[in-house]
């Protein structure tokens, strides 16, 4: 009878005769309490209303079952032993209290449950911002790593750029050195200062009528103008090469472009094979105007 009422007062609360009678048969009949917990846990299942079909010799309501199932003698007894010897059926204003009672009953369990959910979805929601937290730390390493492998490529570029620019300048001193040599009869000499001057001889007494020795300059001042008109001037040995020039308009204001030297009258465009030649040979001593133009 215990397994009836159970059964009954799920019918009478609304649910379905399926999954009432699957909830008593999965509870073992322990009262309607652990019933409903079951509907609750198990509503989402997907057989839960697929038709239920007891185990053989498991009757809802059989009489040999409560005969020899100990448990559902027991509480038999006690509910013959509250009510009295003689059983009778619950009113009508029984069975609403009885069935509000349960549905309050059932309200509060939903509400745990709807408690529990909420709490585990902020639970989720903070693992899941723990781990976006993680990521993004993760990405900003990787963005930092990266920004200071580009500084230390630039560092290193611009350390080549300064040690290629020195080994210009130590070439062309090397080259002015040489060339001071050379051209000033292997006499002693800095690498940056052209060979001392030669004052003209003085002429003997006899030689007073001789038109006088040209004048040997020792500078040149070379003006240059570039490709958007400006100018640069400078002076320059008179022994240094026409590499030396080259070297200064590029460091000066080529801005990385491929260009020729050229004087615009006479006319002349400079080789590679000038560039070697003193200033003094290519006869830009003591001054000349070069124009730089495009290769």
């Amino acid at each position: 009878m215990a397994e009836c009422t159970t059964l009954d007062s799920l019918l009478e609360m609304g649910f379905d005769r399926n999954r009432a009678e699957r909830a008593v048969a999965h509870t073992g009949n322990q009262g309607i309490e652990r019933a409903m917990d079951w509907l609750m846990e198990h509503e989402n299942d997907p057989d839960i209303d697929e038709p239920y079909v007891p185990p053989a010799g498991n009757t809802l309501g059989s009489t040999e079952e409560q005969i020899q199932s100990p448990t559902e003698t027991s509480e038999s007894i006690e509910v013959l032993n509250e009510e009295g010897d003689s059983k009778q059926p619950m009113t009508e204003e029984e069975k609403k209290e009885q069935v509000k009672r349960l549905e309050e009953l059932m309200k509060a369990r939903q509400e745990e449950r709807r408690e529990r959910e909420r709490q585990e979805e902020v639970d989720r929601e903070k693992q899941r911002r723990k781990h976006g937290q993680e990521l993004l730390q993760v990405k900003q390493k990787l963005q930092d790593d990266e920004m200071k492998k580009l500084a230390d490529l630039r560092r290193r570029e611009k350390m080549e750029d300064k040690l290629a620019k020195q080994r210009v300048k130590d070439k062309i001193a090397r080259d002015r050195e040489e060339r001071a040599r050379k051209f000033g009869g292997g006499s002693s000499s800095t690498g940056l200062s052209s060979p001392p001057s030669e004052a003209p001889p003085q002429s003997p007494p006899e030689n007073q009528g001789a038109p006088p020795a040209k004048k040997d300059y020792d500078d040149c001042r070379i003006q240059v103008r570039l490709l958007d008109g400006t100018t640069l001037s400078t002076v320059f040995k008179a022994q240094e090469p026409l590499a030396a020039v080259r070297v200064y308009v590029q460091m000066n204001g080529a801005n990385g472009e491929d260009f020729n030297l050229i004087t615009p009258y006479p006319r002349r465009v400079y080789t590679e094979l000038d560039m070697e030649k003193p200033l003094r040979e290519l006869g830009l001593v003591p001054s000349a105007v070069l124009v730089v133009t495009k290769k």
